[in-house]
């Protein structure tokens, strides 16, 4: 039903994923009769926001973006707010608030299903997301509305080097333009400068890290002996700070270093994955050799820098983690999963609940079936198929997302009464 039709919504943004995605979401919002504000915390959100007459700058401390954010909700009569992330301290308290009224919160997140997918909640996402109270049966009986079949991800699609760049992009803006946002403090702990030089680095070192990559997996894949999977996070991820019993990935590899070196059978090696935007702001390399000599591990240990986790998998005995998304694809080709956080797929039907000594010495298998099933749901209610950073991914993306934001029904809600539009199937790409 078009806005025009019911009252009018009035949706208004705070920060989002870096680039221009936020932008094309008002634009259409707008296209279909809503009206759009958008808060702006620095001139990183400033650059990407292209209707002047709809952006408000905030230039005030943190204390008092409280008030000032009921009163923007006041004068503007908002129904929606929208956001990326729903853990960073102006997006906590504005969801605080917002609920308090009864607002309509929509929240958007990397996708659950990455990266051919993203997230789009009402709420809450990761460790807030109505997924964490769910079982199994549950989701089951509700798919009884549907028969789509599960899509497949396309054979080629990322937006890998789009993300690096207006990540770097942003924190120029911040580190450059900003004279008239002074009380700005970013919700991390680095300075804004450093952020930008890692975010630089990480362009230019692109083809000697990917060279390095290469060489690390083919060593792995030729050695010819079996292996588990540790797979990293960014240490300062939302998903890691906030919903993980660890402060710093040191203390996450400590914890596995030990339980392997005490379980695995001698002749098995550990493989430790960093992130794909891992930026070097952590000396993982550094602590991987440090935890190896430590426990005795010389010549069994094996550290990979970012890239594709999927050749590893393709011959991986167990995978450890703690909460990240890569997760899933583990799950999906039913290797034995172990995980120390809060996640949305973790399950007691597919995730171990072993000792981490007991899963490295003999880990339990996952029901495959069941995390077939849990799969299928999170495509037919909030993983939507494209992305934030190319151009390519967010055509995908507003092709379906916008409709869901207007819908008087969560993506869950409106999958269980069977009002839930057909989703898109992937196009595979050669």
């Amino acid at each position: 039903m078009p806005i025009s039709a019911q009252k009018q919504r009035k949706f208004l943004f705070l920060q989002g994923p870096h680039g221009p995605f936020f932008n094309a979401l008002g634009k259409m919002l707008r296209a279909a009769g809503g009206q759009v504000w958008r808060v702006g915390f620095n001139a990183g959100d400033r650059a990407f926001w292209f209707h002047q007459s709809s952006y408000i700058p905030y230039r005030g401390t943190p204390e008092d973006w409280p008030d000032t954010f009921s009163e923007l909700l006041d004068t503007h009569q908002i129904t929606d707010i929208v956001l990326y992330g729903d853990t960073r301290p102006v997006h906590a308290k504005a969801i605080e608030i917002a609920r308090g009224r009864g607002l309509t919160i929509h929240v958007f997140e990397e996708g659950y299903l990455r990266p051919y997918w993203v997230t789009y909640e009402r709420g809450g996402s990761n460790g807030n997301s109505r997924l964490m109270d769910m079982t199994i049966p549950e989701m089951k009986k509700a798919l009884d509305q549907s028969v789509m079949e599960t899509p497949l991800p396309p054979s080629h699609w990322g937006d890998t080097r789009q993300h690096v760049f207006y990540g770097a992009l942003y924190h120029w803006f911040v580190m450059f333009r900003n004279g008239d946002y002074r009380n700005f403090r970013p919700h991390r702990d680095l300075p804004v400068t450093k952020e930008f030089q890692l975010y630089l680095q990480r362009l230019l070192l692109m083809p000697a890290q990917a060279l390095d990559r290469w060489v690390s997996t083919l060593r792995i894949r030729n050695g010819g002996f079996p292996y588990h999977l540790a797979l990293l996070q960014l240490e300062h991820d939302s998903s890691f700070q906030m919903h993980s019993p660890f402060s710093t990935m040191t203390e996450f590899l400590s914890e596995i270093f030990e339980g392997f070196a005490t379980g695995a059978p001698q002749h098995h090696h550990l493989v430790v994955k960093a992130h794909p935007l891992e930026d070097g702001r952590v000396p993982i390399r550094t602590e991987v050799k440090r935890l190896a000599d430590q426990h005795g591990l010389h010549g069994r240990v094996h550290y990979v820098r970012g890239g594709k986790l999927a050749q590893l998998l393709n011959d991986a005995r167990t995978a450890v983690t703690v909460n990240s998304t890569a997760g899933q694809q583990v799950l999906w080709r039913g290797i034995p999963l172990k995980v120390f956080g809060k996640a949305v797929y973790a399950k007691p039907e597919f995730v171990a609940n072993q000792s981490l000594r007991e899963f490295f010495a003999g880990a339990t298998r996952p029901d495959n079936r069941a995390y077939k099933e849990y799969r299928r749901y999170l495509l037919e209610t909030s993983q939507l198929p494209g992305g934030f950073y190319s151009r390519r991914g967010r055509r995908q993306l507003l092709r379906q997302v916008v409709d869901m934001m207007l819908s008087p029904e969560d993506p869950y809600d409106a999958l269980k009464s069977g009002t839930a539009a057909p989703r898109q199937q992937l196009r595979l790409v050669n």
